[in-house]
This record gives C-alpha cells, sequence and structure tokens, in this order.
C-alpha cells in the first residue's frame, strides 16, 4: 500500500502519465454513453477507449467516421480531449490556477517542465500564458478563416461548427474531420484557400509553442534561439524535399494525383509533404498512392513535428542532431556543430537513445499487428508508423482491426504523445548517485 501512495506521488513523468491516462478514460466513458452517437447506440468500451486516445493523443486514427457517426455531444467531446491533449493537459491545469489566482507550486512546474520539454523551470507561467494565448489566437484565426470558405458551401450555423471543429483539429494536428464517409478533405484537393489554410494551420501547430513564443516574441529579425533556428530550416527542408519526392513519385499514378494539371499536382504534394507533419487530414487515398511514396511517407512520419507542438515522432531536432553527428564522424570531428554552435555529448547520446527506442516500439508494434491482422506488411507498418507519430493518415487498416490489434494501436499512440523517454522515466525505478566509474575499453565500430 505504501508503495502504491509513493508512486502516486512520485516523479513528474509518473503524474504526466496518470493524468494522460485519467483523460483518456474520461473521455471513453463519455463516448459510451448513447448520446455521443447519432444511432443513439452505445459504443463498445473498446472502441470508445481507441477513439479518446486518438483524440487526446492528437492522432486521428478512426474506427468510425467522425462526421456521420458521432452526434453533436460526440463531436464536442473528441474536440474537447483534442484540445486538452493537443496543448497538454498542466497547461490547461495552470490555466484554470491562473484564472483562480492560486500559486503555482514547485512540484506543478517541475511537472509543466516536463510537460513543455523544457530544460528548467525559469519562466515557465510567462510560457504557459504564451502557449495558451498562441493556441487560440491561432485557432480563432483558423476558425474565421475556414468558416468564410465552408458558407460558400453550407448554412452559416453549420459553416462556423465546421470552421471551429476543423481549426482546432487541425492546429493541434489530431486529423479528426467533419467530411463523411471518411474522405478527409479530399473533396477541397484542388481549393488553393483550404490547402493555404490547413497548411498554415498544421505546420504552426507542428513548430512548438517555443518556437512560436520565439517568433511571435520581441526579438529582433534573424535573432532567433539555436532551437528555432533547427526547427524551422529543418522543417522547410523535409516539407520541401518531401513534396519534391512525392511529385515525382505520383507525376504519373493516374489514381493519386497523375490526371490533374501541374499546378495541382504541386499544391497537392506539398500538401500530402505537410500533413506527414503530424497533420494526418489528406486531400488524396493513401492507399492509392504507389508502394514507394508510401514508405517514404513513413520515413516522413517517424521523424514527425518538433518538441513541445502538438505533433509525434522523433522530432526535427532528434534528425537534426543524427545527421549533425554522421557529418562530424565523416569529417573526422569530435563535435557536433550547428548554426555555429557545438552540441553537449548528452545531447547527441538523448538524440540516439530517443531514436532507437522509437525504432525498437514501432517494430514492437508492427510485429504484434502482423501477427494479429491479415494485411500486406506495408499497410502494418505504414498504420503503426501513423500511430506512434500521431499523425493519423491510414490506408485502411483502422477500421478492420482486431481487438488485439485496437490495443496494439492505443499502446503505440499513448507512447507517441507521452514520449518514449517520459514512460521509461514514469515506470522505471529512480536512478541512484554513479559511485564510480568503469575502466575504459575499446571495440571495433563498422
Amino acid at each position: 500500500m505504501k508503495k502504491a501512495i509513493r508512486w502516486f506521488n512520485a516523479s513528474p513523468p509518473r503524474i504526466l502519465l496518470l493524468g494522460f491516462s485519467f483523460i483518456i478514460f474520461i473521455g471513453a466513458l463519455l463516448l459510451t454513453l448513447p448520446i455521443a452517437t447519432v444511432s443513439r447506440e452505445p459504443m463498445s468500451f473498446i472502441d470508445a477507449l481507441f477513439t479518446a486516445t486518438s483524440a487526446t493523443c492528437v492522432t486521428g486514427l478512426v474506427l468510425f467516421d467522425t462526421g456521420s457517426y458521432f452526434s453533436t455531444f460526440g463531436h464536442w467531446v473528441i474536440l474537447l480531449l483534442i484540445q486538452i491533449g493537443g496543448i497538454g493537459f498542466m497547461t490547461m491545469a495552470t490555466l484554470f490556477a491562473l484564472i483562480l489566482r492560486r500559486r503555482i507550486s514547485l512540484k506543478e512546474r517541475l511537472i509543466l517542465q516536463e510537460s513543455l520539454n523544457q530544460g528548467s523551470i525559469e519562466g515557465l507561467v510567462r510560457l504557459v500564458r504564451k502557449v495558451i494565448f498562441y493556441a487560440l489566437a491561432l485557432e480563432s484565426v483558423g476558425a474565421i478563416l475556414f468558416t468564410m470558405r465552408f458558407a460558400l458551401d453550407m448554412p452559416i450555423g453549420r459553416a462556423i461548427y465546421h470552421g471551429v471543429f476543423h481549426s482546432i483539429s487541425i492546429f493541434n494536428n489530431a486529423g479528426f474531420d467533419l467530411s463523411g464517409d471518411f474522405r478527409s478533405f479530399s473533396k477541397y484537393s484542388s481549393d488553393l484557400y483550404i490547402n493555404l489554410v490547413s497548411m498554415m494551420l498544421i505546420i504552426l501547430g507542428g513548430f512548438g509553442f517555443i518556437v512560436l513564443a520565439d517568433l511571435f516574441g520581441v526579438r529582433k529579425k534573424m535573432n532567433f534561439s539555436l532551437h528555432t533556428k533547427v526547427v524551422l530550416s529543418v522543417s522547410a527542408a523535409l516539407i520541401f524535399f518531401g513534396a519534391v519526392i512525392i511529385f515525382i513519385f505520383e507525376f504519373t499514378n493516374g489514381r493519386s494525383i497523375g490526371d490533374e494539371g501541374f499546378g495541382q499536382k504541386v499544391l497537392m504534394s506539398f500538401f500530402q509533404s505537410v500533413t506527414t507533419r503530424s497533420g494526418g487530414v489528406a486531400t488524396v487515398d493513401v492507399s492509392e498512392l504507389r508502394q514507394a511514396t508510401q514508405f517514404f511517407i513513413i520515413i516522413l512520419m517517424f521523424i514527425g513535428a518538433s518538441p513541445g507542438s502538438t505533433g509525434g515522432g522523433i522530432k526535427t531536432t532528434t534528425f537534426a542532431v543524427l545527421v549533425g553527428a554522421v557529418l562530424a564522424m565523416i569529417r573526422g570531428k569530435e563535435d557536433v556543430v550547428l548554426f555555429r554552435l557545438r552540441l553537449a555529448q548528452e545531447r547527441v547520446y538523448k538524440a540516439v537513445t530517443v531514436t532507437l527506442f522509437c525504432i525498437g516500439i514501432v517494430m514492437l508494434g508492427t510485429m504484434i499487428l502482423a501477427t494479429t491482422e491479415n494485411a500486406a506488411f506495408l499497410k502494418i507498418l505504414f498504420e503503426a508508423t501513423s500511430a506512434f507519430g500521431t499523425v493519423g493518415l491510414s490506408m485502411g487498416l483502422t477500421a478492420n482491426l482486431t481487438v488485439a490489434g485496437k490495443l496494439t494501436i492505443i499502446f503505440l499512440m499513448f507512447i507517441g504523445r507521452l514520449g518514449p523517454l517520459t514512460l521509461t522515466y514514469a515506470l522505471g525505478p529512480k536512478p541512484g548517485r554513479v559511485l564510480y566509474r568503469h575502466a575504459e575499453g575499446k571495440i571495433i565500430i563498422g
């Protein structure tokens, strides 16, 4: 009993683990209510748990079409879970504490530090205020822009409803939509306005709130932090080269973009590249893409968005550090240097650790799904990576998952949102003080 009490009163990673689990459980209970579905027939708990996990972990993988299956009540439950999961439940809790003028304790600041992936607790409350302001401001702008376009296709009340839902969902990189029939945004594949608004929200949501605070702050032009410079440069490179590769691979594929005009092909290629940043909405049927494109998208989904953002994956900064380490090794240099600044060895070790952890988790999930599901291997790998990267793109496997498959995807989505290292710190024993170091040994590498 005492051990259980100590576990609940323990470290910030454990509190984050419990917090997300509690929110998902409450969301699942709400979605099992008859009022949550159009048919007024309650969902099974496993299906409700899957949907609640997908919403809270801002993934977007769905068993049922969100627009036609869930009622207005169900939509608002999903939207609330997306909002809490996107900016973090500790951020929301801090918001209420600030409204009630309650002092933020040291322990709560430590949990916030873990939640926002910060190096120190200095200025955390100010950062939370900025996180909430930027999130609500960008979501409001997105809602207005979406509503103006949707009003041309539907009554103004419904246009506002769709505008608010899609703005929150897309900014938080959740991928849920109300289009119906699992169509996502394929109806608007040639609509430049919808494409640009959606890409703007996905990119800004994927940058991370630390970068947004840097971009919209009072800093002089180009006087950004190293973190911001790395995130902006790597994100731009991945989006551009991703669009180029997709454009080349799919140029003659009539089932995707092959029959479209040149400008439309460019637009659809860029949108598909952007949405792999953990966006989850799509203007083409992913299952109709060529296998080379699908595998390339798996790589982009695995890299994911940036730290402190609403997206998942190993993160753009981790990818940058790995590339920097490889280049340093090739050049025979000891230090990893980015933008003329040397990185501590600890950062390189952490990047390698995170990447290997993530590869191991995706491999484990893929092997389990390959055992439980009757589907092609590439489709299984795609679904597992999409779940872990909290992307939400699907080749059609999710709707036909077995119970074991649903539990596996739930596990992948949860770890992808929480982070593998946070989960390890939460479940593992507290490290003790190092009393000695072993003698140095040598092994042959390569």
